[in-house]
């Protein structure tokens, strides 16, 4: 029998020649570290909460490391989750995260959380207070509160997180920020990102009649802290996108891609002020439309953010449903203004810079710099393996070790600063109660005047509705 000190040194040894060869990460099985059985193997056991659509998609990039088994699926729809169930037969398949968490818990290493935005942070939290790593699909909530909630959990549960950006781990967003950082545009003072979506309905009335529950659904258990409405099909599987109480429309959906790249770059955190301009629907000639359940077909954002160093401010402007900012003078007629997805534009006292979404192809204006300038040097560490990989060898690596593009103590400000600009959306579209129409009470182009440290807006307490919704009993989200 080896005493303790033998012991230790063999665990030791068994760890150091346990480390995969050039990955700068290594594998320890699960009685090693003395957790009190035997792992079926030493591989990241993975779980899906949403195996269909994006979870379907999701899971299948993960499993395409040799390092990971998909142990468990999870979806209230055996529609969406046929394809998922049937590449991982041996994964027990559950209705209700809840339920899987609570009878897998000791298979499950991380999870994978693809639901529609409304059910992301509980289900998230309930990860993470289980000690798994989670890689959570953007936006990270649905809510500012969520958001804070997330980023304050990651601290308290020390588990590895991911948002699901992709192009945060992207080469675009690391050659913008090193061509930034060279001085090449000077100080940025605006920047504009833009979006095609929507590409699903917004601007239309809700949804009416009566329709039965299909069988392979659980619809109370799709509503998850969503209030309780009849089933409507016009909801699933994909237009949930557009309801304010599932989604956070275009603005939600795009812009933790396109955004990263001036968030990650700029020296900002929280915007100090946010307002909006939206696009009216109407009924009829006389009167416009009281869609107030529904996202707008289009929005232009703009968002105040003071500079982390003091020195001065830097005006954010968000544009989508087809709007796009103006044309720079420096852009030739036949070059694009981004690409099909949308793009971004930063404007700095030297210089413009445009990337397409994502942060890919970012190029100076006039593009003939880009041939006339010595380009930044390459300086940051690339993503080669890819946003999924990285967080699977990171949850392998252990809590500390391995590193993420986008974890939520990045993913959470992140998130609430893009939520901000929802707030002034749905304060434009907020109804006085006596008016017939658009709201009489925010009519105009009124700033909404933020304090992030108690995130509160501070001149319109009705907005402040919108930054913690209340949730269905049944459900919380409590650290």
């Amino acid at each position: 029998m080896k005493n303790k000190k033998e012991f230790s040194a063999s665990r030791r040894r068994f760890i150091r020649n346990s480390a995969i060869a050039g990955s700068g990460f290594f594998i320890v099985p699960r009685h090693v570290l003395g957790r009190g059985y035997v792992a079926p193997s030493d591989k990241l056991n993975i779980a899906g909460i949403g195996a269909g659509g994006k979870g379907e998609s999701d899971l299948s990039e993960f499993a395409k490391s040799p390092n990971v088994n998909i142990v468990a699926l999870c979806d209230v729809d055996d529609r969406q989750a046929k394809k998922s169930r049937e590449k991982y037969p041996k994964a027990p398949y559950y209705k209700d995260f809840r339920e899987m968490l609570s009878k897998e818990k000791n298979n499950i290493d991380a999870c994978s959380i693809s639901t529609p935005d409304h059910t992301h942070a509980v289900a998230t939290l309930a990860a993470m207070q289980l000690g798994k790593h989670v890689y959570t699909q953007k936006p990270l909530t649905h809510d500012i509160y969520e958001a804070r909630t997330l980023t304050e959990a990651a601290k308290k549960y020390k588990v590895v997180t991911q948002m699901g950006n992709q192009g945060g781990s992207g080469d675009g967003v690391r050659q913008t920020k090193e061509m930034y950082d060279a001085g090449m545009i000077g100080d940025v003072y605006e920047a504009h990102a833009w979006t095609n979506r929507p590409v699903w309905p917004q601007g239309i009335p809700t949804p009416s009649g009566k329709f039965d529950v299909p069988a392979e659904l659980n619809w109370d258990l799709w509503l998850g802290t969503a209030k309780n409405i009849d089933y409507n099909p016009a909801y699933l599987p994909f237009n949930w996108r557009g309801w304010w109480a599932f989604g956070t429309g275009a603005l939600g959906d795009m812009a933790c891609h396109i955004m990263d790249p001036i968030y990650r770059i700029l020296p900002i955190d929280y915007p100090d002020s946010a307002e909006c301009s939206v696009s009216n629907v109407w009924k009829n000639m006389w009167s416009e439309g009281n869609f107030v359940d529904s996202c707008p077909p289009s929005s232009i954002i703009h968002l105040n953010y003071p500079r982390k160093d003091g020195k001065g401010n830097i005006k954010i402007s968000w544009h989508d449903g087809g709007l796009l900012p103006p044309r720079p003078d420096e852009l030739l007629p036949g070059e694009d203004f981004g690409n099909w997805d949308g793009g971004v534009l930063f404007v700095g006292t030297k210089g413009k810079l445009l990337a397409d979404c994502y942060g890919a192809n970012p190029r100076l204006l006039p593009t003939k710099l880009m041939k006339e300038k010595t380009m930044a040097a390459p300086t940051l560490k690339r993503v080669p393996e890819g946003h999924y990989i990285q967080w699977v060898n990171a949850c392998i690596a252990g809590y500390g070790k391995g590193q993420t593009s986008s974890p939520f103590e990045y993913a959470g400000p992140f998130t609430e600063s893009i939520l901000m600009g929802n707030l002034a959306i749905r304060s434009w579209m907020m109804l006085n109660p006596k008016a017939k129409g658009w709201g009489d009470k925010y009519l105009g182009r009124k700033k909404l005047l933020w304090d992030a440290k108690n995130m509160k807006i501070t001149n319109f307490d009705e907005a402040n509705q919108f930054v913690r919704r209340e949730y269905r009993d049944g459900w919380s989200l409590m650290l």
